[in-house]
């Protein structure tokens, strides 16, 4: 009964939004004086969310997807490879009503993705894509609650020690490369060795890039452009290498696999995961042991965190030094 005679007078006890809303209960004086404030609150409950009960939200998360894509997505330098990824995790999690989906449903099907193989790191680049997904919908206004995966935390991935390769592997190496049928291969490699590019910045490079004692890296993982210095020697190279094989799109075409058969003809062994990358960690950690700053090499590389080129600090010559003049036990 929505009103009731009591000891204090009448009272009135309703949930103006039905079940699982706001229950509110109230004493009056008298029986009209309740029965006003019952049809008052009831005439007014339409209207104000406060009494509502929450509705569910039967969007499937795949429609979250296909939005984020259309509005934001499809602008990123990597977006169409990020949405096919999230629509791969999407599949795997069956694709679930969107009120239905919290941190435990991934939590679980992380779980259920490691003991299949999948790698702690691959799990924690699903999760950031989704994250940054839900950040993005309630930027455009498409999701109100807040983000599902905002207080899950991401794994913590042992760090690989970085392999480069010593001065007597790198003259093996474009001992072999040199020896390829590829046209390319040999010079993609001196790039990346004498500018630390990522092997997909050298092997795209495009004429106007290389001018006046420089390389124009634009399309590079961060979307920032930089520009990294070369010995005019190197210069003259691309030049007549263009010139010998001119191309509409760039000056080089796909030659990972001739690095590929390189690496093996030279019998160097890389670890899990790691090809032409090496070339890269090869600049950075000669960089260091010859002496360079921490900071320059930053720039070189286009790091935009500092802590990811400290990976080579160890690397330097003086590194840690004053430990041997600063403890507590040196005279």
């Amino acid at each position: 009964m929505a009103i009731k005679r009591t000891n204090a007078g009448w009272q009135v006890d309703i949930q103006p939004g039905g079940r699982g809303a706001k229950r509110l209960r109230k004493t009056f004086r008298t029986q009209a004086e309740a029965k006003n404030w019952e049809t008052w609150v009831k005439s007014n409950s339409n209207n104000d969310a406060e009494w509502m009960p929450e509705k569910r939200d039967l969007r499937r998360l795949d429609e979250l997807a296909r939005f984020w894509f259309d509005h934001h997505g499809k602008e990123l330098r990597a977006g169409e490879d990020t949405y096919k990824r999230i629509c791969a995790a999407i599949a795997s999690l069956k694709n679930p009503i969107v009120s239905e989906f919290d941190a435990q449903a991934f939590a679980a099907y992380r779980t259920q993705r490691l003991d299949s193989g999948v790698a702690l790191n691959t799990m924690n680049r699903e999760h950031a894509y989704m994250r940054a997904m839900f950040n993005e919908l309630i930027r455009l206004g498409a999701w109100k609650r807040d983000n599902p995966l905002k207080e899950l935390r991401q794994f913590k991935v042992q760090e690989n020690e970085l392999s480069y390769l010593t001065s007597g592997q790198i003259s093996t190496l474009l001992s072999e490369l040199d020896r390829s049928t590829n046209l390319h291969v040999a010079l993609v490699s001196r790039i990346c060795l004498s500018t630390g590019a990522r092997w997909s910045e050298a092997e795209g490079l495009r004429p106007q890039q290389v001018r006046n004692g420089l390389i124009q890296f634009a399309r590079t993982k961060t979307g920032k452009a930089r520009a990294v210095p070369i010995v005019r020697t190197l210069e003259d190279e691309i030049s007549a290498h263009q010139a010998r094989h001119p191309s509409v799109a760039g000056i080089f075409t796909s030659c990972t696999g001739a690095f590929k058969e390189a690496v093996e003809r030279a019998n160097i062994l890389l670890p899990m995961g790691q090809l032409t990358h090496v070339l890269r960690h090869t600049f950075a950690s000669h960089f260091m042991i010859k002496g360079g700053n921490i900071l320059t090499l930053q720039r070189i590389l286009g790091h935009q965190d500092l802590k990811t080129t400290m990976r080579y600090a160890h690397l330097a010559p003086d590194h840690l030094e004053t430990a041997k003049s600063l403890n507590p036990l040196a005279p």
